[in-house]
């Protein structure tokens, strides 16, 4: 092979090379339809910068997965009850206990057990082992009864479903790892502000202390998997945040969806939040 034929075959190469990484980019980087810079506060690592992406927003079906997954779970299916001795579930192995049972209000078989023990004490005795032999159904053949299944909790899932949705968006801050956003609802108000829902599929701060609550600001609650994150911007896209850290989420009855319970009462964790892009 010459060296010109050699070089356009390396260009060649190259040049797919170079393609492919720019339509790998185009597909693991979609556009963000949003963007918000924030600073944290009561938390102990306050004053780290927030960057908050959002790629597309949720719909009122997402919603509305969500509100049930933490209203209705999904329970498990028990493990069948364990049947007591003498059931009908170990009569099937146990004929020969059967064929010398009385039956309630016959006295002729009430003495049949007595009269054959009477006429041939052998043949009683072997009817009697057989019997219990037979009875694994029961007894010694039957399968221990299964403990019952813990029940699903509303935060186990709501974690679920979570980890189960798309990723709209990433929440970026002073860790190396960002979050991934799975829900991010938008509604709008008369007069003009807006309030913006997200909720991650990862707790803030989950496997460090840079988002835990300062001491004293929010009373101590359910540790959930997840962070719920309500936004609340006037008409110039500037407001602040409130976060499920340590106080309980709930379904908000004007936007249906879930939400930072009581978001009066909580604290600011997010100050100076700020749209900086998108619709």
């Amino acid at each position: 092979m010459s060296s010109k034929v050699r070089t356009l075959f390396l260009s060649i190469n190259v040049l797919a090379g170079v393609l492919a990484a720019s339509l790998l980019v185009g597909q693991t980087t979609p556009k963000a339809i949003a963007k918000f810079t924030a600073t944290t506060e009561n938390v102990s690592n306050a004053g780290q910068t927030v960057h908050i992406e959002l790629y597309a927003w949720s719909n009122d079906t997402d919603r509305d997965q969500l509100a049930k997954a933490w209203v209705s779970p999904l329970q498990p299916m028990q493990p069948p009850v364990e049947i007591a001795d003498g059931a009908p579930r170990g009569g099937r192995g146990g004929r020969g206990g059967a064929a010398a049972a009385p039956v309630a209000g016959d006295a002729d078989s009430a003495a049949t057990p007595a009269a054959a023990a009477g006429a041939n004490g052998d043949d009683a005795a072997a009817a009697a082992g057989r019997g219990a032999r037979g009875g694994r159904g029961g007894g010694r053949g039957g399968a221990p009864a299964l403990p019952p299944l813990p029940p699903v909790t509303p935060s186990a899932s709501l974690a679920g479903a979570l980890q189960k949705a798309p990723s709209v968006g990433m929440l970026w801050s002073s860790e190396t790892v960002g979050y991934s956003i799975r829900y991010a609802y938008k509604v709008e108000q008369l007069d003009g502000s807006v309030r913006i829902i997200l909720a991650t599929d990862r707790r803030l701060g989950g496997w460090n202390n840079l988002w835990k609550p300062v001491s004293g600001t929010v009373s101590p609650t359910e540790d959930y998997r997840f962070s719920v994150i309500e936004l609340r911007l006037n008409k110039l896209g500037l407001g602040e945040g409130k976060v499920s850290l340590a106080g309980p989420i709930a379904i908000d009855n004007s936007t249906k969806s879930i939400d930072v319970d009581n978001y009066a009462g909580a604290p600011v964790v997010l100050k100076a939040v700020k749209r900086i892009g998108g619709n």
